[in-house]
């Protein structure tokens, strides 16, 4: 898996609105000072250290015990009026949703930037205050930050001293064009585009590493369902390893709709690969035909036994499989089991590649699987326990075929018919739910006619995996 993401925020004018607050602070201390501050031109482009804005106001001597009076002012005349940025919680928010660390590196005395921390409710790992400048580097790196987030040319000088992207919001005083003569990589009106920025930016990255673990792998036999994401893992092998060094094979057997095969072949044959259908017997394995909770260790055992000699035929390296970040953390899924124990490689999980980043960038190149439903194996339709056959498969087959003809003119993305021993239960996508009674009617009539003796349709509508809630 791919090193963590860890992401560096400025506080004062990217995260927070300082302005307000730090004119209220000035003014009460020039009160006490007897000083009548330029308090809008102070504020204008805030950023650098305290001490280098009150020096051309006060005597020399004079100004640390002003700076240290000043932060101890701060809190009750900056932290509640002080508001956020537009979308400076969507942006921390952004990085954890990809599963990222929050830091705050800011020039900001500790306990005050704390202060603001709290009050705004800001979902941040750890804060480093008192630091400037390319001094921020030092801090970064330690961190292991890859990207940090600033308003000032001087964020900036930090960002590029640790080797971390810099990323610039022009919510500060700095300009464009100053930010851009400092070397930022890239700049944002505001943190409200941050969170786009930053997706498009984490697939970036883990396309590279799906690059650079296929490139290392030199040649692969793909496990190819026709799926969306097997179908994205084989046009990435394409592309770093070319068609003559990859090939796709789908294991034909009952439970494959017939429906999938010429769609599958096609898209695999347009990118130039060897296509290979061998043919699977996963129903000659007890485990599998018992359709107990593991029944999907046996299919892909099944598989993987048969792909395995045709990969060493072929001179491929490796049988890949098309196991995606997501489904390594989805709980209970033994077929991932039995494919790691038969040395399957998994390229788009050890990228960190997530379904919804296989089909962000299956979009990019442009492929016609990146919106194509799920379509788990028809085995996978049938209730634990309820014995698979070559009848049950066909006639839940045969419903689900039906149930998108009836459904035809509605836009239909995702369904199933569940078979649970005495009766099928249809799932159909929740948007379309409470159905028109006349196409219900249809619907189910539909099923039975494929050879249930009952139908209903579920009110919970269509759930990935629903027949795992009752383990």
């Amino acid at each position: 898996m791919p090193d963590q993401l860890v992401v560096g925020f400025d506080l004062d004018m990217t995260l927070i609105d300082t302005a307000p607050g730090f004119r209220d602070v000035l003014v009460a201390l020039g009160a006490e000072l007897g000083v009548e501050f330029p308090v809008e031109e102070m504020t204008a482009k805030l950023g650098p250290p305290l001490d280098l804005l009150l020096e051309p106001y006060l005597e020399a001597e004079a100004i640390a015990a002003a700076g240290d009076r000043f932060r101890a002012l701060y809190p009750d005349h900056a932290i509640t009026g002080t508001p956020a940025f537009g979308g400076a919680h969507e942006a921390l928010a952004a990085v954890r949703r990809h599963g990222g660390r929050n830091l705050v590196v800011t020039g900001k005395y500790p306990a005050n930037a704390q202060l603001h921390l709290d009050h705004l409710a800001f979902d941040v790992d750890h804060l480093e205050g008192w630091v400037w400048g390319v001094g921020k580097a030092d801090v970064l790196r330690r961190e292991g930050a890859t990207v940090y987030v600033g308003d000032h040319v001087h964020d900036v000088e930090g960002a590029l001293a640790a080797g971390a992207l810099s990323v610039s919001v022009l919510t500060g005083g700095c300009t464009r064009e100053e930010l851009e003569a400092a070397g930022t990589h890239v700049v944002l009106d505001d943190l409200h585009a941050f969170p786009a920025w930053l997706d498009e930016h984490v697939l970036d990255l883990r396309l590279q590493e799906l690059e650079a673990d296929l490139r290392a792998r030199g040649s692969v036999l793909v496990a190819y369902s026709g799926g969306a994401d097997s179908a994205f893992l084989l046009a990435a092998a394409v592309r770093a390893l070319g068609p003559d060094r990859v090939a796709a094979a789908t294991g034909y057997s009952h439970s494959l709709p017939v429906s999938e095969r010429d769609p599958a072949r096609e898209f695999a044959e347009s990118l130039g690969v060897e296509v290979l259908t061998p043919e699977t017997h996963e129903m000659d394995r007890e485990g599998y035909r018992a359709n107990g909770a593991d029944r999907c260790y046996f299919c892909k055992a099944e598989l993987l036994d048969v792909l395995a000699p045709i990969a060493a035929a072929r001179g491929l390296a490796h049988v890949a499989t098309g196991t995606n970040a997501d489904d390594a953390v989805a709980g209970f899924r033994p077929g991932i089991r039995a494919a790691a124990e038969r040395g399957a490689i998994a390229p788009l999980r050890d990228a960190g590649l997530t379904k919804a980043q296989v089909r962000a960038a299956s979009r990019r190149w442009e492929l016609p699987t990146w919106d194509k439903p799920a379509a788990a194996c028809l085995s996978s339709r049938i209730a634990y326990g309820v014995e698979v056959t070559p009848h049950r498969l066909g006639r839940v087959e045969r419903a689900e075929v039906a149930v998108r003809s009836a459904l035809a003119d509605a836009g239909l993305v995702d369904l199933r018919v569940r078979d649970l021993g005495d009766r099928a239960s249809v799932e159909v996508d929740v948007a379309l739910l409470p159905l028109d009674p006349q196409v219900e009617a249809a619907l189910l009539a539909g099923v039975r006619a494929a050879g249930f003796a009952a139908a209903e349709v579920d009110p919970r509508g269509f759930r990935s995996g629903s027949m795992n809630e009752a383990l």
